[in-house]
């Protein structure tokens, strides 16, 4: 291993400027004349729009124009969409409801765009905008996902508000299965609706060119590429070859900015309408109504065992709050990245998942960190948790007697996993939690009058999305293969053209370790762009932990090539058969000779024409690549929680966290541990802390983070990771992704320990301190009066 290859844990070569505040965001980005847009946004969840009145706003100092939805459609363009197909039982196809970028006639939550203002400054247009006058008549708002079917209406499309009614495998052979069970766990899950709060919050800057008939549409995206094609060929804003869209530094996005939103639209739209450049910047508040919300399940979920303690089937039935809108790809988070994966680690013959998916008056709901793998996780883990209690066996024996030994292994539900071992990475949990001791320092805690308990986390995740095949076939509008160019220099330096995003993940590092392994030159040598879609060839972007699988793989293919050329200009410089060439450590080297030439000498006689006179060999030294998956990959590990809960109080401490992960081959450990990291801390956040709220009428009550509680330093332990490996056999590099994986893992494992210090088999995320002393007056009363 080289000092800056792969397995190095080189410091992150892009932070330096992060942290030096040289960071280039799109709010940091001016556009000579550039005007600013305010929104005028629903007061109310769900209401009829019966007049606007702009006229006072239009006369107002600075204003430039006050639009709305009315004159969007005048210049016939078109609605958001979601991209991915879902069909219910009866094969009819999802009720995608029409959504404006500003609303027209109705509103449906909360914060709904419904005018724009644009002004010089943002002080005018905020002052413009409270002199439009919108008359609403309120209609009751549906906000309960439990409850959404057959509520008041809320689109045309959709009588009853169900978007879908889905499903995913045998329900005969299912229920069958549950007919000969000797026990069967049953539990009611929620999965709480999450605000996912990236640290930038979402901007947009749109410029329309007049000589040239063009936009340019700089915005916080993690995908820019599926961007323009969204906005060119459904929404209608212009061709893709007259649309350039450029993501810069992104501040994070855990999903929230895969998405097409209203305001980017609006903004390219504006522009031409003023003739201006428009820049609009979300503020805090504007993030936490608009931004789409994740989570947000209800389910009624059954595990059945046999007299041995072998799992003979899962049925789960969910309902999946979609909101108010169906979001870009909302329709495939609680169908085919939750259903699929209700298999876990265990060797479950027969698995029936159904899903309702529903709208109601709340903001949009879609991808965030895992999305649909958290869900599905939290299902089986705590099934397994709550049935390992209910017949008296270990949590870990419980898991051992059930997981998948054998690979490949195909599960009841699409899946077929590849490789794992399982058993390692609970073995070498249970060795970092300490947990044959456990028992020692549960007796002490109550000594101290504490309450302890441990929980485990035996997950997977379905990464490296996806096989282009499978997911067409599945309903996804696009394939999601990735692309990559790999362009040498005449010096010997190379740049790297990826159609991934980097938002904080570190790619312009762990990319160039890759190069420089490969090519064995210093990674200050290789420039990572991404980004802008006039500069790199079309891609798929990043999400789903695809960056290193997918988008690492496609460098690889093109790494392939420019090696093979180059040996041909090798072969060309040392007068031998390019079969004799040999290349290792950035040099070249005939087989059997003492001839040799360095990679800078190679690549600049690559550019020097005159040399290959004659030859079929082109000047240059670039080459391109797009990689399709064969398999999705699959993460796996064991997360252990251990709490100390005060019965008088509530208060829930974590005292210790092991983690262990199956990634794969890892490119950068340091950076890995960083991932898991910041994943967990999302995760013990859902599971202890953060919840999205509205109240009856469709009002947000967490609208600012002095309601919406985030994870501090004080809420997390100091973490305890490790790693085991099995190698992806589905891609070059035998990469499996780690974006995710705490965050799929970390809520189940909180869940199930706080359930074992309490005494109780459910609670409620996110299990404050209120809402654990109420659980522990019900299971422990004396407990809680001492």
């Amino acid at each position: 291993m080289s000092a800056t290859g792969i397995g190095a844990s080189v410091r992150r070569k892009e932070d330096f400027r992060f942290i030096t505040g040289k960071g280039h965001y799109t709010d940091d980005i001016s556009r000579p004349g550039q005007t600013y847009a305010y929104f005028l946004r629903s007061p109310h969840a769900h209401a009829k729009i019966k007049r606007i009145d702009k006229a006072a706003a239009e006369k107002m100092p600075g204003v430039l124009g006050v639009l709305d939805g009315a004159e969007m459609q005048a210049d016939k363009i078109g609605n958001l969409i979601c991209g991915w197909m879902i069909h219910s039982k009866d094969g009819s196809p999802m009720k995608m409801a029409p959504h404006p970028a500003l609303a027209v006639g109705k509103v449906c939550y909360v914060g709904d765009p419904v005018v724009v203002v644009v002004a010089e400054t943002l002080a005018q247009a905020k002052d413009a905008a409270e002199k439009v006058v919108v008359d609403y008549e309120e209609l009751p708002a549906v906000v309960d996902c439990a409850k959404a079917k057959g509520a008041t209406q809320i689109h045309e499309v959709a009588s009853d508000n169900v978007i879908f009614d889905w499903h995913l495998g045998d329900k005969a052979k299912t229920d069958a299965a549950f007919a000969s069970a000797k026990h069967i766990t049953k539990l009611d899950i929620y999965n709480n609706r999450l605000a996912p709060n990236a640290i930038e919050p979402r901007a947009a800057i749109g410029e329309y060119d007049t000589g040239s008939e063009s936009f340019t549409l700089w915005n916080t995206s993690q995908n820019p590429h599926v961007a323009r094609l969204v906005i060119a060929a459904f929404v209608g804003m212009a061709p893709e070859n007259k649309l350039r869209v450029i993501a810069p530094d992104v501040g994070g996005g855990f999903g929230s900015k895969i998405f097409i939103y209203n305001e980017e639209v609006v903004a390219l739209w504006a522009s031409k309408r003023v003739g201006r450049p428009v820049k609009w910047t979300a503020e805090r508040s504007e993030s936490f109504l608009n931004d789409a919300h994740g989570r947000d399940h209800a389910t009624h979920a059954e595990m059945a065992f046999d007299a041995d303690g072998k799992i003979l089937g899962l049925r789960a039935h969910t309902v999946a709050n979609l909101g108010a809108y169906m979001s870009t790809f909302s329709s495939s988070v609680p169908t085919y990245l939750y259903a699929t994966l209700l298999s876990g680690q265990y060797a479950i013959p027969q698995i029936y998942c159904e899903v309702d998916a529903v709208y109601t008056n709340t903001a949009p709901v879609d991808a965030y960190r895992g999305a649909g793998r958290p869900e599905a996780a939290f299902v089986v883990e705590r099934l397994m948790e709550v049935a390992a209690r209910e017949l008296g066996v270990d949590p870990a024996d419980l898991r051992r007697r059930n997981f998948v030994k054998s690979f490949p292994h195909q599960t009841p539900v699409i899946m077929a996993y590849d490789t794992g071992d399982f058993d390692a990475s609970l073995k070498k949990a249970m060795e970092l939690a300490d947990y044959k001791n456990f028992g020692k320092r549960k007796r002490e805690a109550e000594r101290r009058g504490k309450l302890r308990g441990i929980g485990f986390s035996a997950y997977i995740e379905a990464c490296g999305i996806a096989p282009s095949q499978a997911v067409g076939s599945l309903g996804a509008g696009v394939g999601l293969w990735e692309s990559a160019e790999v362009r040498v220099n005449p010096t010997g330096s190379v740049e790297v053209l990826t159609g991934s995003h980097a938002h904080g993940q570190g790619h312009e590092t762990t990319f160039a370790q890759l190069v420089s392994e490969r090519l064995g030159i210093p990674i200050e040598s290789i420039s990572i762009v991404h980004g802008d879609t006039d500069k790199v060839q079309f891609g798929m972007g990043t999400y789903g932990s695809r960056s290193g699988a997918v988008g690492m793989s496609a460098i690889v293919k093109a790494l392939d090539k420019v090696e093979a050329k180059a040996k041909k200009v090798a072969a060309h410089m040392m007068e031998a058969a390019e079969g004799d060439i040999e290349f290792k450590d950035g040099t070249f080297t005939v087989a059997g000779t003492d001839k040799s030439a360095a990679w800078g000498d190679v690549a600049l006689n690559a550019y020097i024409a005159h040399k290959f006179s004659g030859q079929e060999l082109e000047p240059g030294l670039k080459e391109g690549a797009f990689y399709d998956p064969a398999n999705f990959t699959f993460p796996a590990g064991c997360h252990i929680c251990e709490v100390e809960v005060d019965p008088t109080t509530g208060e829930t401490e974590i005292v210790n966290w092991s983690a262990v992960d199956d990634f794969g081959v890892v490119i950068n450990p340091m950076i890995v541990e960083g991932q898991v990291h910041g994943g967990v801390a999302q995760g013990i956040g859902q599971a202890m802390i953060e919840h999205a709220i509205y109240d009856d009428n469709g009002q947000p009550v967490t609208g600012s983070f002095m309601d919406y509680a985030m994870p501090r330093a004080h809420n997390l332990p100091s973490f305890k990771v490790g790693m085991t490996m099995t190698k992806c056999p589905s891609n070059p590099l035998g990469m499996k992704g780690c974006g995710e994986a705490g965050a799929i893992a970390a809520p189940a494992a909180v869940i199930n320990a706080i359930t074992d210090a309490i005494g109780t088999e459910n609670i409620a995320m996110p299990a404050n301190a209120a809402t654990v002393w109420a659980a522990i007056q019900k299971t422990q009363p004396r407990a809680a009066a001492e």
